[in-house]
């Protein structure tokens, strides 16, 4: 049967603690996976805040939740297809997360994934990678934004040129956390490791 795959693994996490009507964020909105994830988990009632530098990411992102929204209307129940939480798309780096976020949701977001690297897309350029410094920094803003019991979740990709580095620096980062400030784990292959692997911390 296998272990979860690393995407998989960080939605189970997720899917534990996020509770209908939460507040959740994706950090790199990407092709919009993880945002209609999140968009689902939150249900209705939430709101998903999904940021990412790119407007061809964004474009990818609303198609899919726009796919989603069509495929409700087309005759599905509500059991199949779930109600979606409201999206904010926000054309900025992760980094600016904290200022981008109403004041009022700090310390009450339940959710934070990051899925690091490059936009996993025909035609995207490939050479445009999340870079570590704002990484960082956007790293240390969700812990600030979490609730108690909130989490956050890193997929990291040491295979391509400049990931191995930035997976470095945000593991090196987890592990200096204080405890009493949240838990950190690690779930990686270790026969392969330029496969990728994901960090997640559980706010105190």
């Amino acid at each position: 049967m296998g272990f979860p795959s690393v995407l998989s693994f960080a939605h189970k996490l997720i899917s534990e603690r996020l509770q209908p009507g939460d507040i959740a964020i994706d950090a790199t909105a990407g092709t919009g996976a993880d945002t209609l994830f999140l968009a689902k988990t939150c249900g209705r009632r939430g709101h998903v805040y999904a940021f990412d530098i790119q407007r061809k990411a964004l474009e990818l992102t609303r198609s899919r939740l726009d796919r989603e929204m069509e495929n409700q209307i087309e005759g599905k129940t509500e059991k199949q297809t779930g109600h979606l939480a409201y999206v904010t798309l926000l054309e900025q780096s992760h980094s600016e997360m904290e200022e981008a976020i109403p004041s009022e949701l700090k310390g009450k977001v339940g959710a934070i994934m990051f899925n690091l690297g490059y936009l996993p897309s025909e035609g995207a350029d490939h050479s445009l990678i999340t870079q570590t410094d704002s990484t960082l920094v956007a790293l240390h803003s969700a812990i600030t934004l979490l609730r108690p019991r909130g989490i956050v979740t890193a997929v990291l990709y040491p295979g391509h040129s400049g990931g191995d580095s930035e997976a470095s620096a945000v593991e090196a980062w987890a592990a200096a956390l204080p405890s009493a400030l949240g838990q950190a784990l690690i779930y990686r292959q270790l026969q392969k490791p330029e496969a990728p692997y994901l960090i997640a911390i559980e706010k105190k």
